[in-house]
């Protein structure tokens, strides 16, 4: 016992992998080939994440050659007592040197918005994370769509704003800034293919059709993942959304089980990982 919990701990939490998914989503134009880099939930300053491991992911995602590289949310570990937090600017600018044919865009995550004390107060924008990223020249997506001109075709790009991003005041459930509602608005009906980043997963149960693909982190697989299943999961539907490529009622989610960790520095069965979706090749 005490060794696999020094696995845990020690070893698996640095390990990083490449998790390949090969599809086509409903709406997706025939021929047509993408590839999407996927980093979520760095937790950036968490104990197996310093700033040389964000220049690692940063070199191994570059050598994908991605089209598009997304990412999808708590760039911050926000746990001051484990923590050994790296200025901003440095990791912002790290992340800068991501590069793509398609462009590099981010949306933040819970995390993003909880290590902010004037945000939290405020119960609005904007935050340190997302202005440390706009300030590296890395747009970020919230509650935003984008019509990229690719030179496979036009696509839309859409971001969620955080599901959680206020934690209550009294006893209750977190607070929102998502307006799907106002996102699907921007996006003309034009027939191009719509991607959707949406850091928690729980908004695909009532996602549009209209939505090619969806993008999430946040719930790291559950950290701790025995034959497929995991005990704990941040989420209202527990292992439904947990980890993976989901496909439900025609629709297509894809759940990355991240980088770092949150609550406890553990992970078992579900080590670190940089996510390639490989679009138009089911």
């Amino acid at each position: 016992m005490s060794g696999t919990g020094a696995y845990a701990a020690a070893w698996e939490p640095r390990r990083q992998i490449l998790t390949r998914y090969r599809l086509k989503p409903r709406g997706w134009p025939e021929r047509r080939r993408m590839r999407l880099a996927v980093i979520s939930d760095l937790h950036i300053g968490s104990l197996h994440v310093p700033l040389s491991r964000v220049t690692e992911v940063v070199a191994a995602t570059n050598a994908l050659k991605p089209d598009l590289t997304l990412l999808l949310g708590d760039f911050v570990a926000s746990r001051r007592r484990v923590a050994s937090d790296p200025p901003m600017r440095d990791w912002a600018d790290e992340l800068a040197r991501l590069q793509a044919r398609d462009g590099v865009f981010a949306v933040l995550g819970n995390h993003d918005w909880w290590h902010d004390p004037q945000t939290q107060v405020a119960r609005a924008g904007p935050t340190q994370v997302g202005e440390a990223l706009r300030e590296a020249g890395i747009p970020m997506l919230e509650n935003r769509a984008l019509r990229l001109e690719t030179v496979d075709g036009p696509l839309w790009l859409a971001g969620l704003g955080d599901q959680i991003a206020f934690l209550p005041h009294h006893r209750g459930r977190p607070a929102g800034i998502d307006d799907l509602a106002g996102t699907m608005a921007q996006i003309a009906d034009d027939g191009a293919p719509v991607i959707m980043m949406a850091h928690e997963p729980d908004i695909f149960a009532r996602m549009p059709d209209r939505v090619s693909l969806t993008l999430s982190g946040h719930t790291h697989g559950g950290q701790v993942r025995l034959f497929g299943w995991a005990p704990i999961v941040p989420s209202r539907y527990g292992n439904r959304y947990g980890y993976g490529h989901i496909h439900e009622e025609g629709r297509d989610l894809v759940v990355s089980a991240g980088i770092g960790t949150s609550q406890l520095p553990i992970r078992f069965g579900i080590p670190p990982e940089i996510v390639l979706v490989e679009l138009g090749r089911g």
